[in-house]
């Protein structure tokens, strides 16, 4: 982050404009309606700044500044077209570290003005940190459709029913309170009596979400809407860092990932980790790369909740097969060449991969082997040796999804020769079978690319 997003309490305090034109105008306008005491400098005023000294809004100083303007000022505002007297206030503000904001210069400023949506008293601020203000701009009028007018008004009765519950000596759960939020305002009351009705629950609930393969983007609403509601965050090793930015920022994140030759967190240990969150009242998120139903053992944790009475969510991801294909350019399936996937795990089980080989040799479907890198040459030797053909197309996906994914294409003979030349190192997926070859026919179609390039 370029700058750390603030909201400051002006109500009462003292604040500086130099400049009186039509730019010092609309930082005055801001800062009365914060209910700060405005002070311009400047040795004449536009119309809009004339009205308001008549008005008795401000108080006007009608010469050029000194440095002893700031003396008792809490926030600073340049607003002139002198850019030796900005610099002057930037100098005379930062030596007395004071907050100082230079109007389209934000080398001299300390702080800067987001574009506001004004729902009083929901507030919300958009900036591209100073260097894209018609950017930022725009995405304030894009929020401002999907905010009601009455945001505010709502907010206002929330608070009220907070403090009402609080003197009373009762409360709501979360997830109440998030229900009250969710329904239109006009149906608030209906929906606040019959919350009181209810019986908080003693215990969280537990959500298995897929994160998908890679690509933050590719997160599903539900998935993104529970992270949002999360108390507890306990992620595994696959999972993308930048999908935890989607939690609530006060929620707890857990790391319980496992991955080869590294310390692991225990499955029975994950297991209970939960139920003791979800018993302590709190809602949990058990993040998962991939689909949780997929190689992920999303059964195997919903059975250990289930038995013990906890309330279990599934919401599925885009499993690494999908994504990784897509993200490639390889059609899973080809209309008279692949009529069958199958999804395999690469990973030994009591030192071999324990798979019906001469079923899995056959012709006519597509393989795909999730976790395959470390045992690739067993891999590809074995379906060789129980006869698929040498010469049959495969590929490898390396961290598929993301900017850094490389996909390598050779065949089961050359691909674990190619995989060792080329240094693949990232989690990997092995595609194995005819499909492979049209990749080229549609190569870059599904790499998601254009979208990932445009801001809309």
């Amino acid at each position: 982050m370029d700058y750390l997003p603030l909201y400051h309490k002006l109500t009462h305090t003292n604040c500086v404009v130099v400049g009186g034109g039509s730019v010092a105008a609309r930082k005055v306008k801001l800062l009365l309606a914060a209910g700060a005491f405005v002070k311009v400098i400047a040795p004449e005023l536009g119309d809009e700044l004339r009205a308001r000294l008549a008005a008795a809004e401000i108080t006007y100083m009608p010469r050029p500044y000194v440095d002893d303007d700031l003396s008792d000022a809490h926030l600073i505002i340049a607003a002139t077209n002198d850019e030796a007297v900005n610099r002057r206030v930037s100098e005379a503000a930062r030596a007395s570290r004071l907050p100082v904001n230079v109007v389209d210069n934000a080398e001299l400023s300390s702080v800067i003005f987001p574009s506001i949506i004004d729902r009083n008293p929901v507030i919300v601020a958009v900036s591209s940190s100073g260097k894209a203000p018609t950017l930022a701009r725009l995405l304030r009028a894009r929020l401002e459709t999907f905010l009601p007018k009455r945001l505010g008004e709502f907010a206002s009765y929330v608070g009220r029913k907070r403090e009402e519950m609080k003197a009373a000596g009762r409360k709501l759960s979360r997830d109440q309170w998030e229900r009250l939020v969710d329904v239109p305002p006009e149906q608030a009351e209906v929906t606040f009596a019959g919350l009181l009705q209810e019986d908080v629950p003693l215990t969280g609930w537990v959500a298995i979400v897929g994160a998908g393969p890679g690509d933050p983007d590719l997160i599903t609403l539900r998935a993104l809407q529970l992270l949002q509601r999360a108390d507890v965050v306990m992620y595994d090793n696959l999972v993308n860092r930048e999908i935890l930015d989607y939690a609530r920022r006060d929620a707890e994140q857990i790391y319980v990932g496992k991955k080869r030759a590294f310390a692991s967190t225990r499955q029975e240990e994950i297991h209970d980790l939960m139920l003791v969150q979800a018993r302590a009242g709190k809602n949990v998120v058990r993040l998962k790369g991939g689909d949780p139903f997929i190689f992920g053992r999303g059964g195997e944790e919903i059975a250990s909740l289930t038995d013990e009475g906890i309330q279990c969510i599934v919401v599925p991801g885009i499993t690494a097969a999908l994504g990784a294909a897509s993200y490639a350019g390889i059609p899973l399936t080809w209309r008279n060449l692949s009529q069958s996937v199958r999804f395999v795990t690469g990973h030994r089980a009591r030192g071999s991969i324990e798979i019906d080989w001469n079923d899995f040799a056959k012709p006519g479907q597509t393989l795909v082997f999730y976790m395959g890198l470390f045992n690739l040459p067993e891999i590809c030797g074995r379906l060789v040796a129980h006869g698929l053909a040498a010469n049959t197309p495969a590929a490898l996906v390396e961290n598929a999804t993301l900017p850094t994914q490389r996909v390598i294409e050779g065949t089961v003979s050359t691909l674990s020769e190619l995989a060792t030349r080329l240094a693949v190192t990232g989690p990997s997926t092995v595609i194995v079978g005819e499909v492979v070859r049209h990749r080229q026919k549609v190569k870059g179609s599904s790499s998601g690319e254009a979208a990932r390039q445009s801001w809309q």
